[in-house]
């Protein structure tokens, strides 16, 4: 099969053939229709991620079609339409037995495990737990661009903030997560408040339903810019990014008994920020993580689509073949467009 292969980190990726997976006897192989380019791809190829051992082929948002089954799985056929969490469970270990497989003891994730999407094929273990069944009307391209942005951004809204209409939202990164935090909490019924340095993004959060914008790179003080728009702070504030500034903020911009939650991954020596965690206390502010999303949770979300609250596919902003995902890649850090680049053509 063709994939995008790195031998280290750092080096420059190369589409290369390389031998088709078998799957494990409690996985399947799904035929890749469809996957998203991820911030979180890229912390795995500069080798921000511990699990990644070169050479690897990365991709963890994906949707496509089962084409092999292995031995122990009676609930899937080939030709099914699937997607599945970029964090997969085990099944078997106290998390996953209380529903909470996006934290399971054993977590398994293509394209950080194991060899990920980047590719024609994909190994997916423990299918029976893990697998989404997709809606016939729900294309390759949107389901894919769910992957780890949207599901997790949806787990943090609606699962982890528990938002509730009328509430004041702050988002801050309007890239995919933060731009699907925005359509999520405004389906909800909450005012957002959307945060970034892109004038482009900022843009495309107001048309995603942010009722207010701050230009974090033309305003002194972000947190009292909020909090002056919020008449008293943010009820729910995402750090939509994964910066120690934007995590900063998002704490600093709450108001009392607020939530803050840290959905943009912090590594390497950004993993450990300053927290005003004097205000954590005076305010009792919660600090949440958001970590991807249950199988099980996808009809919830599922259904908001087929209500037409949810629209995933006004988030792509750009469809690529397998071999122009190798720049897109290496120069997610420049952060050089707005929403969500799907590879479509393999």
């Amino acid at each position: 099969m063709k994939a995008v292969l790195y031998e280290a980190f750092n080096v420059l990726p190369q589409l290369k053939n390389v031998p088709d997976p078998t799957p494990e006897t409690h996985g399947v192989i799904v035929k890749v229709m469809a996957t998203g380019v991820c911030r979180s791809d890229w912390h795995g190829w500069v080798g921000h991620d511990a699990d990644i051992q070169p050479p690897h082929v990365p991709g963890h948002e994906l949707a496509g079609v089962v084409a092999a089954v292995g031995k122990d799985v009676p609930k899937w056929q080939t030709g099914d339409r699937v997607t599945v969490p970029f964090v997969g469970g085990c099944g078997a270990c106290p998390q996953c037995a209380s529903g909470n497989q996006q934290v399971c003891d054993h977590q398994f994730q293509p394209g950080f495990t194991h060899w990920g999407s980047f590719a024609e094929y994909v190994s997916i273990h423990h299918a029976d737990t893990n697998l989404v069944r997709l809606p016939d009307a729900l294309d390759f391209p949107a389901a894919a661009s769910l992957g780890c942005r949207f599901v997790t951004s949806f787990r943090a809204v609606v699962d982890q903030g528990k938002t509730s209409a009328g509430q004041w939202v702050a988002v801050h990164g309007c890239g995919g997560v933060g731009l699907s935090a925005i359509m999520i909490a405004n389906a909800v019924g909450a005012n957002v408040v959307a945060i970034d340095i892109s004038a482009d993004a900022l843009r495309l959060a107001s048309e995603l339903g942010a009722v207010a914008v701050v230009n974090a790179a033309q305003v002194a003080n972000v947190a009292e810019a909020v909090i002056e728009i919020t008449k008293g702070g943010a009820h729910v504030s995402l750090d939509a990014l994964g910066h120690p500034t934007t995590c900063f903020n998002s704490i600093s911009n709450l108001r009392k008994r607020g939530k803050h939650i840290q959905v943009g991954l912090m590594l390497a020596d950004q993993s450990t920020p300053a927290i005003p965690m004097s205000k954590v206390i005076a305010h009792e502010l919660e600090i949440l993580g958001s970590h991807g999303m249950q199988a099980h949770r996808y009809d919830a979300l599922f259904a908001m689509i087929e209500a037409g609250k949810l629209t995933p596919e006004r988030l792509i902003s750009r469809k690529i073949t397998l071999e122009q995902s190798i720049d897109a890649l290496v120069n997610m850090d420049k952060f050089e467009s707005a929403g969500v680049t799907v590879v479509t053509e393999f």
